[in-house]
C-alpha cells in the first residue's frame, strides 16, 4: 500500500510558510525523537538555506537514549544547525528555549525590535504543547492526533522573542515510503488514513530484530517468531484477543501493539538510524532517477505512438 495525506488545509499552510521563511531570523523544527529524519520537512530542507535551525528533538523520553545523542551529532554536522533532545514532562528544559534562539544573536540588543522565530513540524509531534510551555500559558490547541492546529498564529516569547506557529505539515508525495509507514505507526499521520494491521507489521517486522530484547521481555516470548504475523499472533493469544473460535482478532492485537509502542510501554525505541537515513537517501535517488529517465523516454515518444 502506497501511503500520501496531504488535506487541502496542508497545501494552503505550505504556502505560508514559503512566504514567511525569507522574514525570520531563525527556525525552529520540532522533530519526533522516534524518526529524526522522516519527521524532516524536505521543503525546510531546499528553502531554509543559511537561516539558522533549531531541531527539537521532541517525545525524546520515548526513544533510544543512545540515538537521541547519534542524531543530535548527526544534525549538528550542518553548521547553521543546533540540536537538542526535549520532551514535554520537562518544562524547565523547554522554558530555555527562548534563550537558545537569543543565542543565535549575541551582537542581538535585547530592547531592539524583535527576534523574528518560525516554529514548525509534522502533525502530532507535540509542537502545540511546547508552544504552551515556552510562554508559560496556554495558547496553541493540544491533542492527541495529527493536524490540531490548522491556522498560523504569532506568539510573544520571553527575551524579546517573536514566535510563528505554523499549522502542522506533510509533503504531497512520499518518496520513501518507509517514511510514511514510520509516520503512521508514530501517529504523524492520522490513524484512519492506514489500516492497523499495515502499521503494525511494519513497525513488528523492525522491532523484532533492533529491539529484540525488550519485545522479549515486555510479551515474555520464549522464541522469537521469524515473521511479524506470528509475532501478533503470539502476542494476541497472550493477551486474549480472540475472535469467536479462537482465532485472533489482528485488529485488536495490532492497535494494542501500537499503543504500546506510542507510550512507551515496550520500551526506547527509535525507528531510524543515520546509517538508515543514507541508505534509503540513496534508494530514493536511484528511483527518481530512473522515473526521471523514464519519463524522458516517454515524452521524446512521437504524440501518436505513446
Amino acid at each position: 500500500m502506497s501511503i500520501n495525506w496531504f488535506p487541502g488545509h496542508m497545501h494552503k499552510a505550505q504556502k505560508e510558510i514559503r512566504l514567511l521563511l525569507p522574514e525570520v531570523d531563525l527556525v525552529i523544527e520540532v522533530l519526533d525523537a522516534r524518526l529524526p529524519y522522516s519527521s524532516q520537512n524536505p521543503l525546510l530542507q531546499k528553502l531554509r538555506g543559511q537561516t539558522p535551525s533549531i531541531k527539537l528533538l521532541n517525545k525524546s523520553d520515548l526513544a533510544d537514549d543512545v540515538l537521541n545523542q547519534i542524531w543530535i551529532e548527526e544534525l549538528q554536522k550542518d553548521k547553521t544547525v543546533k540540536a537538542y533532545a526535549v520532551n514535554s514532562s520537562d518544562a524547565g528544559l523547554i522554558k530555555q528555549i527562548p534563550q537558545w534562539c537569543l543565542d543565535w544573536f549575541p551582537m542581538r540588543e535585547v530592547n531592539k525590535k524583535p527576534i523574528q522565530v518560525m516554529i514548525m513540524g509534522i502533525p502530532n509531534v507535540g509542537k502545540s504543547t511546547l508552544i504552551n510551555l515556552m510562554a508559560e500559558r496556554v495558547i496553541a490547541k493540544t491533542g492527541n492526533e495529527a493536524a490540531v492546529t490548522k491556522r498560523q498564529q504569532r506568539i510573544k516569547l520571553p527575551g524579546n522573542v517573536l514566535l510563528h506557529d505554523t499549522p502542522g505539515v506533510l509533503w504531497p508525495r512520499f518518496d520513501n515510503q518507509n517514511s510514511a509507514y514510520r509516520l503512521a505507526v508514530t501517529g504523524g499521520i492520522k490513524d484512519n488514513i492506514v489500516e492497523a494491521e499495515d502499521k503494525a507489521f511494519f513497525l513488528a517486522e523492525y522491532v523484532m530484530v533492533a529491539y529484540k530484547a525488550a519485545i522479549v521481555e515486555r510479551y515474555n516470548i520464549d522464541v522469537m517468531p521469524s515473521e511479524p504475523y506470528d509475532l501478533l499472533v503470539k502476542i494476541g493469544q497472550q493477551r486474549g484477543a480472540l475472535r469467536t473460535g479462537g482465532r485472533v482478532d489482528l485488529t485488536r492485537i495490532s492497535s494494542l501493539f501500537l499503543n504500546e509502542f506510542r507510550t512507551g510501554v515496550i520500551g526506547r525505541i527509535t525507528l531510524e538510524t543515520p546509517e538508515m537515513m543514507r541508505v534509503e537517501l540513496e534508494e530514493v535517488d536511484r528511483l527518481l532517477a530512473a522515473k526521471a529517465a523514464k519519463e524522458a523516454v516517454r515524452k521524446a515518444q512521437p504524440k501518436g505512438s505513446r
